[in-house]
């Protein structure tokens, strides 16, 4: 997301809103399909922010684009290895929970290995080392997405709804209460009224979620947590930006800028989810 509670002209609202909605429907489409079309999505928005990123630190356009192909590679590649989508338990929606064994996510720390390798490569032979923040940054939490994906699709929805709402309430809580200035030098536009409000709003719709897709422990109270580390991913993003000097990653998006604008959140969102999956943190 790119600097959520700045004022936006009146005219660019309907824009934004207009593909807010269209990108939420692709992204929720495509996960409740699974398999290779949620595969497929991740790999390209993958794909496309890592040529963002590599743009910032003035990457030359051979290595960014190559390093995107590869990274795509190895995400659909990787993890069709590790975690076939004959056996995708994503699809399997109904009253009964999905059995979570212990070891559900054991394949994602091979992939994160793949990743970090691929990462190491790119920034060898492209000499750059922003190659390597930039691999790591975007397939990790990719992977972790198709991860959660594999394990049951209701996770990705819940790392969704924390995700947008985060960024919805903020924006709104920022704009309507104003106040103090949450990191000036890297986002002079975000306050601590909208940080509060992301949170609380993320709280309150990551707890609503959980219940309604029954998703247990812990997913009923990490909302509120979840909601401060994307606004966190969302500053970091700010921060790279402020040191390239550009305001928005990318164009593609019609009022959003980049799609590394977009998805900031969702990166440092779906990877801690990963991670704390990973550590055992669930329980019924």
């Amino acid at each position: 997301m790119s600097d959520a509670e700045a004022p936006i002209p009146r005219s660019d609202l309907p824009t934004r809103f207009a593909a807010g909605v269209a990108l939420a429907a692709v992204a929720l489409a495509a996960a409740y399909a699974g398999g290779w079309w949620f595969r497929a999505l991740v790999g390209a928005a993958a794909a496309l922010m890592l040529i963002e990123w590599a743009a910032m630190h003035r990457v030359a356009r051979l290595w960014s684009f190559s390093g995107a192909l590869l990274l795509t590679a190895a995400l659909l590649g990787g993890s069709e290895y590790l975690i076939p989508v004959a056996s995708d338990s994503a699809v399997l929606i109904g009253d009964e929970l999905p059995l979570i064994e212990p070891d559900t996510f054991s394949a994602n720390w091979t992939g994160f290995g793949g990743v970090a390798v691929l990462a190491l490569l790119l920034g060898l032979v492209s000499r750059r080392l922003a190659m390597v923040g930039g691999t790591l940054y975007v397939g990790l939490p990719a992977f972790a997405l198709i991860g959660l994906s594999w394990a049951w699709l209701y996770l990705v929805f819940w790392v969704f709804v924390v995700t947008w709402a985060t960024d919805i309430v903020a924006y709104f809580a920022g704009r309507a209460i104003g106040g103090p200035k949450l990191a000036p030098r890297i986002s002079p536009n975000k306050t601590w009224a909208g940080l509060a409000g992301g949170v609380a709003g993320a709280g309150l719709c990551g707890w609503a979620a959980a219940q309604y897709l029954q998703l247990g422990m812990p997913f009923v109270w990490l909302g509120a947590p979840m909601g401060a580390v994307a606004q966190a991913g969302d500053l970091y993003e700010s921060w790279v930006k402020r040191r390239a000097g550009v305001k928005d990653s990318g164009t593609i998006l019609p009022g959003h800028g980049g799609v590394l604008d977009r998805l900031d959140g969702l990166l440092a969102v779906a990877l801690a989810t990963a991670l704390l999956l990973m550590a055992g943190l669930w329980s019924w």
